[in-house]
């Protein structure tokens, strides 16, 4: 396991990060408030506060919500908030395959409804969660009223279109995640299959956001659905030299999304990670409120 954590590090891509630190969560993580099924299988939700419209975050890979936690709870104090763990992730289930963003949407509405969470619901979504969301709020626009994308992975780079040699080691890092899934999976050891059935799903997840992205990238528009978009400023030192060159272009691509809708807004966190949720908890909380407020006023 050494050696594939020193490989994980190697790799200059930003979502490699988050697995280790997530993986330790998973097997210690506390008791959730309901294990609901959504059909093949069952899903972790934690929620907390009250009132309309509910608030819904999807986390980035790897990530799980105890993460989510201090946000949950800032924006909690004004209305309910909605954290999951998708398949596979902390107490939840391992689903079916592929892990792709229209799956994970389909899921997500069920555990809503079976949750009795009521919508339109405001979706935040961070890195990979935010295609997550977008892909949901496309295919039930009825159930959405706004969406907060936290530094959405740029839908060109999914695609392949642009950093083409970034993107090769992307896939060398879901091969890696894979190797760790089907290794484990021999083990008598029960913590050890548990951390193959996160590795297999995650490395699905990791595998299949080209396809997200085309959901994502063929949308032509949210109408006029408050979105914000945040992105992160901070260049990750892992790229070395091109490391401003990729963050600005990032930024420029996280900005494009903002012409989805009529009634969006581009916030820049030029001091955050891409974390930032952890790095400028005030702000993301205070965007998340001002779409609810909206709503509430409107």
């Amino acid at each position: 396991m050494e050696g594939t954590v020193k490989v994980m590090r190697r790799l200059p891509i930003l979502l490699a990060t988050v697995v280790i630190a997530a993986l330790s969560v998973a097997e210690g993580s506390q008791p959730s408030d309901q294990i609901i099924s959504v059909g093949s299988h069952r899903l972790q939700i934690h929620r907390e506060g009250k009132g309309v419209p509910a608030v819904v975050i999807d986390a980035g890979i790897g990530d799980q919500l105890d993460k989510l936690r201090p946000l949950q709870d800032r924006v909690a104090r004004a209305t309910q908030v909605i954290t999951y763990n998708r398949a596979g992730y902390g107490q939840s289930e391992p689903g079916p395959l592929p892990r792709n963003g229209a799956r994970e949407a389909e899921e997500l509405k069920v555990l809503l409804k079976e949750g009795s969470v009521p919508g339109p619901y405001v979706l935040v979504g961070h890195s990979l969660g935010a295609l997550n969301v977008m892909a949901f709020a496309s295919k039930y626009p009825k159930d959405v009223a706004g969406l907060v994308l936290l530094d959405p992975p740029p839908l060109s780079f999914a695609l392949g279109r642009e950093y083409r040699d970034l993107g090769a080691m992307a896939e060398r890092m879901t091969a890696e995640w894979q190797a760790i899934a089907d290794s484990a999976a021999k083990s008598a050891d029960v913590q050890d299959r548990a951390r193959s059935a996160f590795f297999r799903m995650i490395a699905s997840e990791h595998r299949e956001m080209g396809e997200t992205a085309r959901l994502v990238d063929g949308i032509s528009t949210f109408g006029h659905m408050p979105v914000i978009v945040i992105a992160a400023g901070k260049p990750n030192p892992a790229l070395g030299a091109r490391a401003e060159e990729f963050q600005r272009y990032w930024v420029e691509q996280s900005r494009a999304l903002t012409g989805k809708s009529t009634r969006s807004r581009f916030r820049l966190a030029e001091q955050s990670s891409h974390h930032l949720y952890l790095d400028v908890p005030e702000l993301v909380a205070e965007s998340i409120l001002s779409v609810v407020s909206g709503i509430r006023t409107k």
